[in-house]
C-alpha cells in the first residue's frame, strides 16, 4: 500500500524521476545483451566480420520475439496501474494473472514456429551463403530460450508498474552481468564461438526470469502474482493495450529486416556484406540511445496511470511535463556523446580501420536528428498509459512507414549509403505530426480524468 501511496501522493518531480532513472539504466544495461555478444563476435580472431554479419541478421528476428513480451508487459501493466488506482485490486490480480498464463502460451507457440522457419527466414532477411552458418547457429540457440526470454521481459514490467522500478532494474543487470561473464568463458575458453554467445545469452535470461517470478511471488508485493485460467476478456483487454508498443517494436524488425536486405541488394556482391555489418554497429549504437530513452517513458507509465485512474488531472499534467523534459535532456546529452565518443564505441567491434571509418559515418548520420525522439517516445508511451491506444498506435506506424518510404526510395535514387538518412527524415516528420494530435487531444483526455475522481465522489455520497 506504500508503493500506491507515492503513486498518488508523493512529489510528482521526484517520483518521476524515481521510477525513470532506475528503468532508464536498467534499459541502459539491458542494451548489453545486445551488444556484448556482437562485440565478442567482432574481435573473433579471422571470422570476427562475417560472424559479426551473421548475428546481425538474427537481430530483426530477436526483436520480433521480444516484441510479443512487450504485447503482454506493455499492455497488461498500465491496466492493472489503473485499477490500482481505482482502489480495485482483484482485477489488478486477474489481469496479472492472466499476463502470466498469455505469455505461457506464446512462448511456446512461438518456439515451435521460429524453429521451423528459422532457415527460411535468415535467408529472406539478409543472410549470405557466408554469414548463414553463423546466423543459424545463433538463432536456433536463442529461439530454444524464449520461454525466458518472454518471461523476463514482459512480467517484469508489472514490477515497475507496482512501483518496484529498483528491483526491475535489478533483473535487467542481473541478466546483463552474467551475459558479460559467461560469454568469453563460452566463446573462448571453451572455444564455442557464435554457440557459446548464444548459450551465454539464454542462461542469462534463465537467471533474470528467475527473478522476476520470485518477485513478484512475494507477499509484499501489492499486488502478487498468483495462478488462475485464462479470461479471454482480460486477454483480449491487453493485447488491445500492447498492441501499439507490440507494433511499434515489430515494425522495427521488420524496417531492420528491409534495411539488411537492401544493403545487399544495392551493395552488391562486393559491399554487401560490409554494409550489413556496419549497419549491426549502428543498429548497436543506436539501441543506446533509444532503449534508455524508452526506460524513461515505460518506467514512469505507472505514475501516469495510476493518476488518470485515481482521477488526478494536475499530477498527470505535471507528471507530462517532468518526463518530456527528461527525455529532451537526455537525447541531447547523447547527441553530444555521438560526436564525441562513437569512434570509441566502434572500436569495441572491430579493429578493421575501413569498417570502423564507416561505422562512425553511418552513426552520425542515423542519429543526427534524435532530439525530436526526446518528443516522440514520451507522447506516444505516455497515451498508452493514458488509454489513448489508438493515437499511439497510428503515432508508432505514421513514423515507421515514413521510415519504410525513405529505406525504399533514398538507395534507388542516391546509392545504398544513403540508406542511413531515413532514421533522421521519419524522426523528425514524425515528432511534428505526433505532437500536433497529442496537442489536440489532450485537454479533452485531462477532462476524462477529472470526471473520474467526480463520479468516484458522487458515488461515495
Amino acid at each position: 500500500m506504500k508503493k500506491e501511496k507515492n503513486l498518488g501522493g508523493a512529489p510528482v518531480f521526484r517520483l518521476v524521476l524515481g521510477l525513470a532513472v532506475p528503468t532508464m539504466l536498467a534499459q541502459l544495461v539491458s542494451v548489453l545483451y545486445s551488444i556484448v555478444d556482437r562485440m565478442y563476435i567482432g574481435n573473433l580472431p579471422e571470422i570476427g566480420g562475417v560472424a559479426l554479419a551473421g548475428v546481425g541478421v538474427c537481430g530483426p528476428i530477436v526483436t520480433l520475439l521480444t516484441s510479443f513480451a512487450t504485447l503482454v508487459g506493455l499492455g497488461g501493466s498500465p491496466l492493472m496501474a489503473m485499477r490500482m488506482g481505482q482502489g480495485r485490486v482483484e482485477d489488478a490480480k486477474k489481469i496479472l494473472n492472466n499476463c502470466f498464463m498469455t505469455l505461457a502460451v506464446l512462448s511456446m507457440v512461438l518456439t515451435a514456429v521460429f524453429l521451423l522457419l528459422k532457415d527460411q527466414l535468415l535467408m529472406w532477411f539478409g543472410a549470405s551463403i557466408h554469414t548463414f552458418p553463423y546466423a543459424n547457429t545463433y538463432m536456433t540457440i536463442y529461439t530454444a530460450g524464449t520461454f525466458f526470454a518472454l518471461m523476463a521481459s514482459g512480467m517484469n514490467s508489472f514490477l515497475i508498474c507496482q512501483g518496484f522500478s529498483g528491483l526491475g532494474m535489478i533483473s535487467v543487470v542481473l541478466g546483463a552481468v552474467m551475459n558479460i561473464i559467461l560469454d568469453p568463458v563460452f566463446m573462448f575458453l571453451l572455444h564455442m564461438d557464435v554457440a557459446g554467445a548464444a548459450i551465454a545469452t539464454v542462461i542469462s535470461q534463465i537467471c533474470s526470469c528467475a527473478f522476476v517470478l520470485l518477485a513478484l511471488r512475494r507477499r509484499k508485493m501489492p499486488v502478487p502474482l498468483g495462478w488462475g485460467g485464462l479470461d479471454w476478456g482480460i486477454v483480449g483487454r491487453v493485447l488491445s493495450f500492447g498492441l501499439s508498443p507490440f507494433l511499434t517494436i515489430a515494425t522495427d524488425s521488420v524496417l531492420l529486416i528491409v534495411l539488411n536486405t537492401v544493403l545487399q541488394r544495392y551493395g552488391g556482391p562486393g559491399l554487401g556484406d560490409t554494409l550489413v555489418t556496419c549497419a549491426t554497429v549502428v543498429q548497436s549504437y543506436l539501441l543506446v540511445i533509444t532503449m534508455p530513452l524508452g526506460g524513461i517513458t515505460l518506467g514512469t507509465q505507472p505514475v501516469i496511470s495510476f493518476n488518470y485512474g485515481a482521477g488526478r488531472p494536475d499530477r498527470v499534467r505535471r507528471a507530462m511535463r517532468d518526463i518530456v523534459f527528461l527525455c529532451l535532456c537526455f537525447v541531447a546529452l547523447m547527441m553530444v556523446v555521438t560526436h564525441t565518443l562513437s569512434p570509441l564505441f566502434v572500436r569495441l567491434f572491430t579493429s578493421d580501420a575501413d569498417l570502423a571509418a564507416r561505422s562512425v559515418t553511418y552513426i552520425k548520420r542515423f542519429t543526427c536528428m534524435i532530439i525530436p525522439l526526446g518528443i516522440q517516445y514520451p507522447l506516444v508511451d505516455e497515451s498508452i498509459a493514458l488509454g489513448q491506444v489508438n493515437r499511439a498506435l497510428f503515432c508508432s506506424l505514421f513514423r515507421k512507414t515514413v521510415f519504410m518510404a525513405g529505406l525504399l526510395l533514398l538507395p534507388l535514387f542516391f546509392g545504398a549509403e544513403a540508406t542511413f538518412f531515413s532514421e533522421p527524415i521519419a524522426d523528425v516528420i514524425a515528432a511534428t505530426v505526433s505532437s500536433i494530435l497529442f496537442l489536440r487531444a489532450y485537454p479533452k483526455v485531462l477532462g476524462t480524468c477529472a470526471s473520474f475522481r467526480q463520479n468516484a465522489e458522487t458515488a461515495a455520497q
